[in-house]
């Protein structure tokens, strides 16, 4: 996977874009109201869910969840394995839409995690995680959608419309559910306190300049991105944007991952994105950036209070929120770079706004 370069002709109509005119930049830009709405509307049912799960600890907790809604699925489950120690694993949809088996899900607590929830193996395996035992709660946009009919209980996202093929405000929605019902099951009163916070930093995080990572990625066709923890899921949600939005082929994978094979691939110029939040995975992370840079990797870091070459602006606050902040500032530069890359970033090639996968 060489860091070769991309030429592609623009077309009229792309030729004619600018990355403040796309709807993934409204809708990303949207984020911080609808945090700001959800996390007030949302308070009085994750405190009513909080109370049932400290009453009736899950067995476990299966989520289930496709695209972006599967990376927000990957933030839950460190966060819940972190916070909560319990076991949390993602399930595999065909196991149900496919295969029409199910294990015993008895005492199970079941996170569907869907902008539409419309996507019929969702569904599926949703009925089946029921029908098995589990106590199912949806964390959904579409609050008359069937998803939200089909679960025990219902976190609406808030997002509004997302019109755009790229989910932005709905990943962010999603991420921030998550947390506020974690914050409270755990009863978290740092984190709760830090969640009060969250609008405005991410109204900040919208505003900061990761223009040189466009003007660093405009040409390559390969990248990396890495990140580790409750960082992991945005560098996967990071990796699956820059493929869907501009045509680059870009891999994720977990910091502490990289030398089980990947890094043979790294050569002069090949470039990576690094998250990298200030918890206690945050030094196992930049012991990898600077492996990266050593082999001649081109190193982005978004990584609140480094300094240096290479390295994006980002805001700091409580750990487990500087994910969601640096997906924010992401979703601006990816906009941008798909634009400079003579992409429409609302519509990807072959891609629709709801996966019809059975």
């Amino acid at each position: 996977m060489e860091a070769t370069v991309l030429t592609r002709p623009e077309s009229p109509a792309t030729a004619r874009l600018s990355p403040e005119s796309t709807r993934m930049f409204l809708e990303a830009g949207e984020a911080a109201s609808v945090a700001a709405t959800q996390l007030t509307a949302n308070a009085h049912k994750i405190e009513a869910l909080a109370e049932r799960l400290r009453a009736n600890p899950p067995r476990v907790v299966v989520t289930i969840a496709r695209g972006s809604s599967d990376h927000a699925a990957t933030f839950a489950r460190y966060l819940i394995e972190t916070k909560a120690g319990v076991l949390t694993s993602s399930a595999g949809l065909s196991v149900s839409s496919v295969y029409d088996a199910s294990p015993n899900l008895e005492g199970a607590l079941v996170l569907a995690i869907s902008q539409s929830g419309k996507s019929p193996d969702l569904l599926a395996s949703v009925k089946a995680a029921k029908a098995a035992g589990a106590y199912a709660v949806a964390l959904v946009n579409v609050t008359d959608s069937p998803l939200a009919q089909l679960a025990d209980e219902v976190i609406p996202l808030h997002a509004g419309p997302e019109l755009s093929v790229a989910a932005t405000k709905s990943y962010i929605a999603a991420l921030v559910a998550i947390t506020q019902l974690i914050a409270a099951w755990t009863q978290d009163d740092a984190l709760t306190s830090a969640l009060s916070s969250l609008p405005k930093a991410l109204a900040e995080a919208w505003t900061q300049d990761w223009s040189p990572a466009v003007e660093s990625l405009k040409l390559v066709r390969n990248l990396y991105v890495l990140g580790r923890g409750v960082g992991f899921g945005v560098a996967l949600e990071a990796a699956l944007k820059f493929k869907e939005t501009c045509g680059l082929h870009a891999e994720a994978f977990s910091a502490a991952e990289v030398l089980h094979g990947p890094m043979a691939l790294v050569k002069d110029g090949f470039p990576a994105l690094v998250f990298a939040q200030n918890d206690e995975s945050r030094a196992s992370v930049d012991d990898m950036a600077k492996g990266l840079r050593a082999r001649g990797a081109t190193v982005l870091m978004a990584a609140p209070g480094e300094t240096g070459e290479g390295v994006l602006p980002t805001v700091s606050a409580h750990p487990v929120l500087e994910p969601i902040l640096m997906i924010q500032s992401f979703y601006r530069m990816a906009n941008a770079l798909s634009v400079a890359r003579g992409y429409n970033p609302d519509s990807p090639p072959h891609l629709n706004k709801v996966t019809e996968t059975v």
